[in-house]
């Protein structure tokens, strides 16, 4: 039997991106909608609906829906704009500051200093750990949180080389 996991992949190959994304199965599931995505991924705006199964008892956004949606964002604009390197998320903080009583929309950007800064510290070093801070923001406006990632950009040969150290 075929992998279906390859066979999926290629399937979806001749979508966009923004729509691959949407159909990833854990987002399909969440019914999110991209709604800005630029092709190296440095602005995305991506709608988070306040549906029936996303809402706690007390009527706001699951808070693990919010935290699902935010981990992968920054270290896959790193794997975008370096993809010759590993990239993980190596810390995930997020800061509920309000309650999310609507439709969320996460609002990710990479500064270009930082790029500039990642870049340089690849040259140098080999490695870089950036930290961005981003946010979901309710539909009138209001940040209800804040989320801290931060993410490690490393070798490609790096977990061989940490596992034949141990």
């Amino acid at each position: 039997m075929k992998n279906p996991i390859t066979f999926s992949r290629r399937f979806m190959a001749f979508l966009p991106e923004e729509k691959r994304f949407e159909l990833y199965p854990p987002y399909w599931m969440m019914r999110l909608k991209v709604l800005e995505m630029t092709e190296s991924w440095d602005k995305i705006r991506i709608r988070l609906p306040l549906t029936w199964i996303a809402k706690n008892m007390g009527g706001a956004m699951f808070g693990g829906f919010q935290a699902s949606l935010a981990d992968p964002i920054a270290p896959l604009a790193c794997s975008k704009m370096f993809p010759e390197y590993h990239v993980w998320t190596r810390h995930l903080a997020v800061d509920f500051r309000l309650p999310g009583h609507s439709d969320l929309t996460l609002k990710f950007d990479f500064p270009t200093e930082l790029k500039q800064k990642i870049g340089h510290e690849l040259q140098t070093k080999g490695r870089s750990t950036p930290s961005f801070t981003y946010g979901l923001y309710r539909t009138d406006g209001k940040m209800c949180t804040e989320v801290t990632c931060v993410v490690a950009i490393r070798p490609k040969d790096y977990l061989q080389k940490l596992e034949q150290k141990s």
